[in-house]
């Protein structure tokens, strides 16, 4: 290899080593703007599976039903819901449902709205992926550079605390004024009235708001366990490194 073969190739890298340092502060901040969307979603994708309703279903105080559902019914339907959100499945996967004696299980309001939650869940969980897969790639790109890997460093601990600050804050105001917090998240993502039900429909009969409730604070719970390891991992590598200079 000759002289000038290396001289290219250093140029080469110099130059996108130059890039990569430029743009290391934008991708920075991203990290730290992206890492609560990213890990918050992560915490409700791991619980929208079979094991978390028998979990909740089965667990002492949960509410019965008055109209009837016994428990073994409730973990018979309630998985045709999850599946209907996370698979994107037609309409007719829930519309066909029948009780035992032969009448539909959801009505026309509930198969709308379901088909309004399928919509949201779907976007989110795509937005979701994106950005995971974004924030992935920052964390390469800072990683492979020595020179940027301080903001790779900081991306993580700013991202980290922000995301413990604001699931400490909903987690805050659920606990405070449910009630207030529960209709202004179905307000911002759905028509008004649209996702206001009778507690006799078969909605409200599997998910009571108890199960609302419970499933905000094991959400809030997992991010701030995630975030936690990650604000800790974070604050060791910056103090291992002031340590080191």
């Amino acid at each position: 290899m000759t002289e000038t073969t290396l001289s290219h190739d250093s140029r080469l890298q110099l130059e996108r080593t130059t890039r990569i340092i430029t743009i290391a502060p934008l991708l920075r901040i991203y990290l730290t703007i992206a890492l609560p969307i990213v890990l918050t979603l992560i915490s409700v994708r791991l619980i929208m599976t079979p094991l978390y309703l028998q979990l909740e279903y089965t667990r002492p105080g949960f509410p019965a039903d008055p109209f009837g559902l016994t428990t073994e019914d409730r973990l018979n339907f309630a998985p045709y819901a999850l599946k209907y959100l996370i698979n994107n499945e037609d309409i007719s996967y829930l519309s066909d449902l029948e009780f035992a004696d032969g009448s539909r299980l959801f009505t026309s309001r509930e198969l709308r709205h379901m088909h309004d939650v399928q919509y949201v869940t779907q976007l989110a969980f795509g937005a979701g992926i994106v950005n995971g897969i974004l924030v992935l790639a920052s964390v390469i790109i800072l990683w492979k550079t020595p020179q940027t890997r301080r903001h790779l460093q900081r991306g993580l601990f700013n991202g980290s605390l922000l995301t413990l600050s604001i699931i400490g804050a909903i987690i805050f105001v659920a606990i405070i004024s449910w009630q207030t917090f529960f209709n202004n998240f179905h307000n911002t993502f759905f028509a008004s009235g649209t996702w206001i039900f009778a507690y006799s429909d078969t909605l409200i009969r599997l998910f009571p708001e108890q199960f609302w409730f419970d499933t905000a604070i094991v959400v809030g719970g997992l991010t701030t366990l995630t975030a936690g390891l990650i604000l800790l991992f974070s604050w060791r590598w910056r103090l291992t490194e002031s340590q080191s200079n």
